[in-house]
């Protein structure tokens, strides 16, 4: 039996960028039945949804939206995660790898707030983000 994916990529920007180790994040968080479709994509397709689902008029550097109980979309702004990455005390793929870790405790049904950056923490541990 050959394995099954819980991640399928997409991508609307021509940027470089790794994806390594985002499945197992995702996996560990959400298990192995939840499927995920991630798109990298820049500041204006990222404020486009970002206006359009949270009214707000400036790009996000992560959205999520929740499909249905195993399944969801992330959408990474990788401009500006690369932009903001050193602000956070993060190289931009471990800014990338925390913004995925946060998306997905969104889809796994977390709200912010101290729960959430509780759990945060361990996995930015756990998965060595930095």
């Amino acid at each position: 039996m050959s394995k099954v994916s819980t991640i399928e990529v997409a991508r609307t920007i021509r940027s470089p960028w790794s994806t390594a180790g985002y499945e197992t994040i995702v996996q560990t968080i959400l298990g192995t039945k939840y499927r995920m479709s991630l798109v990298l994509i820049g500041d204006k397709r990222a404020r486009t949804l970002n206006k359009r689902h949270r009214h707000k008029d400036v790009p996000a550097n992560v959205l999520s939206f929740p499909l249905s109980r195993t399944s969801g979309e992330v959408f990474l702004n990788v401009p500006k995660i690369k932009r903001e990455a050193s602000r956070f005390g993060l190289s931009p793929a471990g800014h990338g790898k925390y913004l995925l870790v946060h998306a997905a405790l969104h889809l796994k049904g977390h709200t912010h707030g101290s729960t959430m950056e509780q759990a945060e923490e361990k996995l930015l541990a756990a998965f060595n983000i930095r």
